[in-house]
């Protein structure tokens, strides 16, 4: 049974563990909405088991598909992968799912935080958005994990914690008037230290070009270990993602962790710029209330959009001509763990990637990274 609790993570000594502490496992959903999945989601549901069954080389998956889907589902995904029951508006498990917390004393309990489908009727991307809203609740009833539900509006790609008391945030998601009018910067922060259990939070700009969560930051920099950060780069002056990389090098050279530190930042190249073709929007069957997908559009593919396994990291692959280089980066990031690139341009044809789709459950209590 999951209890809901009208107290913070903070105040009953939890806070959010870094990716790259041990995880008990995965969970994922199952795309499946044609006003933004091309060619019926077909394509889309290939990527989202080849990364299910890459994820399950390294720890337990468990993937939440509606009634409808599921016997197609099953024929799809790997046998090693659980498959549960579970009603949902679209797939994106890092936003709508919870945010694990643990006290380090064998405990572990989840957020949920409001969601409104990245800006609500302020630009959000779709509508209706309310089974979405009750995912993080189902899933910790199955986890029987107790629930905090939070305060603020937010999402799980909008944070990302290094276990040792840090935040990174930027500034054009969670300052955006969609999220949380009314709340200042100050104010913010004394939030998420309340949520999250952390005591610094650090502040990029904007995030990856074109990035239609508003610019979350899980798909610009991310922690690879405590003091060290991996950053979306690109060497051409031209393309508006220097300046948003330049300046969030800068942000971060000048920045200090919760323990003091400097941090040292690795620039991982991005891939592209890519765009949509034509044949890909004429796939997506367009609908009042959700995000039109057109041709020629810039997207916003990025590597850092990674998801850090037990003793692997699942890479996406997106570009032929800079795969190879940014799967040797990474594997340089992570010595002791498998490196393993898949496929998956359709994830960013939906409007995100692997971390996206993604929502590690931390193993209960705190223990070194594997």
């Amino acid at each position: 049974m999951s209890r809901t609790l009208n107290t913070t993570p903070a105040a009953d000594g939890f806070r959010m563990p870094a990716e790259y502490a041990p995880h008990a496992g995965c969970w994922m959903l199952w795309p499946e909405r044609p006003d933004n999945w091309r060619d019926d989601a077909r394509p889309a549901q290939r990527a989202f088991a080849a990364v299910a069954g890459a994820i399950a080389g390294f720890e337990p998956v468990t993937i939440g598909v509606s009634s409808r889907q599921f016997e197609l589902a099953r024929t799809q995904i790997p046998a090693a992968v659980r498959l549960v029951e579970l009603s949902s508006n679209d797939a994106w498990m890092r936003d709508v799912g919870p945010t694990f917390v643990v006290d380090g004393r064998g405990g572990r309990r989840g957020i949920d935080w409001r969601f409104n489908a990245w800006g609500g009727l302020d630009g959000g991307l779709y509508f209706p958005w309310d089974e979405d809203d009750l995912v993080a609740r189902k899933v910790l009833e199955i986890e029987r994990a107790d629930r905090y539900r939070a305060t603020l509006v937010s999402e799980g790609g909008a944070i990302h914690v290094d276990g040792e008391g840090t935040l990174l945030v930027t500034e054009q998601c969670v300052l955006n008037r969609n999220r949380n009018p009314g709340l200042s910067r100050e104010q913010l922060e004394a939030e998420f230290r309340a949520w999250l259990g952390v005591e610094a939070v650090i502040w990029l700009g904007e995030g990856v070009f074109n990035d239609e969560t508003d610019g979350h930051i899980d798909n610009l920099a991310c922690f690879v270990r405590p003091g060290e950060v991996a950053l979306t780069w690109t060497d051409a002056r031209r393309d508006p993602q220097f300046r948003i990389s330049r300046d969030a090098w800068e942000r971060l050279h000048d920045a200090r962790d919760a323990r003091g530190r400097r941090l040292k930042v690795h620039k991982l190249p991005m891939p592209g710029p890519l765009r949509m073709s034509a044949r890909e929007a004429r796939g997506v069957h367009a609908r009042d209330g959700a995000k039109a997908r057109r041709a020629g559009e810039r997207l916003a593919g990025s590597y850092v959009n990674f998801y850090i396994a037990n003793r692997g990291v699942v890479v996406p692959l997106l570009d032929a001509r800079t795969d190879r280089g940014a799967l040797k980066r990474i594997a340089a990031l992570f010595p002791g763990r498998k490196v393993v690139g898949v496929p998956a341009r359709e994830i960013l044809l939906g409007g995100g990637n692997i971390h996206c789709i993604t929502q590690q459950v931390p193993a209960a209590g705190e223990s070194p990274p594997p």
